[in-house]
């Protein structure tokens, strides 16, 4: 596995593994790798014949209030991680690498920007489609791999890629889970024992309303209701919404048609946590 610090030797790679007629898959991480992140090192591997993955935790996508100083950070162990699951090459660059002194240049989410987590922490999208875009741009990659845990993430970076024409194709993986249903996140690491098992009325919100879905309903008042129903079993998780959104534009829809997403994110203690389904 081949470690790059630049944007200029990423783009070189790149190159010349495209040019010897392979393909290009990237893994974009902020580190605190997890059973998640190498799903979809196993999606890109499967599809690809090479794969980057890029470990950067991304200022501008955090609030000023918010967890950027203790922000899971673990190099050592995310390189063996990638190594041995059989990463290529590892992009690990500097915040200055990757926002040169004076950088005034960024990617506005439009309106998506202001949905879901964009509602209460602003400016988040903006940072998250500015990063990716530049890592698309560095890397040249023929496929992204996303999770879709960050569902609302992964519709802001479809439209900023279709709407930027950067040519990469955008795989949204399932999302990845442990045994007792928690999806898997990097923050995951910050609750505590009684944190983590309140963290798990979240699941069962999503359970309940994929089971709804799945019986016929389609009344997304009566799905948030379910949801909300739920949720109210753990009064120490604080809702920060739960609504049912075309997964486009992230827009509130009334009756759920397939495709469509419920999305839910809480305060579990001091961390926010986010899950969803995609209702089929």
């Amino acid at each position: 596995m081949e470690i790059f610090r630049t944007v200029a030797e990423l783009r070189a790679w790149s190159r010349r593994e495209r040019n010897g007629g392979n393909t290009i898959g990237l893994v974009p991480t902020m580190g605190a790798l997890h059973a998640g992140h190498v799903s979809l090192i196993h999606a890109s591997r499967a599809s690809c014949g090479f794969t980057a993955l890029s470990l950067f935790v991304n200022p501008t996508q955090f609030g000023p209030k918010e967890d950027f100083a203790r922000y899971p950070r673990a190099f050592e162990a995310d390189c063996g991680l990638a190594q041995a699951e059989g990463v290529h090459a590892l992009f690990a660059p500097s915040v200055e690498e990757m926002y040169p002194a004076g950088a005034a240049t960024f990617v506005e989410a439009g309106d998506l920007g202001n949905r879901l987590d964009g509602a209460s922490r602003p400016g988040h999208f903006r940072g998250v489609a500015t990063v990716v875009a530049k890592l698309l741009i560095a890397a040249e990659p023929d496929r992204a791999f996303f999770g879709q845990k960050d569902a609302a993430q992964v519709a802001v970076i479809r439209r900023m890629a279709r709407d930027l024409r950067l040519g990469a194709e955008i795989v949204v993986c399932p999302t990845m889970r442990d045994a007792d249903g928690l999806a898997l996140s990097s923050r995951n690491a910050y609750l505590s024992v009684e944190e983590r098992a309140q963290a798990l009325v979240l699941a069962r919100a999503v359970r309940r309303v994929e089971a709804l879905a799945a019986s016929g309903e389609r009344r997304t008042g009566v799905l948030v209701a379910a949801a909300r129903e739920v949720l109210a079993a753990e009064p120490a998780v604080r809702v920060e919404y739960a609504t049912v959104v075309d997964w486009a534009t992230l827009a509130p829809v009334e009756t759920a048609t397939p495709g469509t997403l419920f999305a839910v994110a809480a305060w579990v203690g001091g961390t926010r946590l986010i899950d969803n389904a995609v209702l089929e």
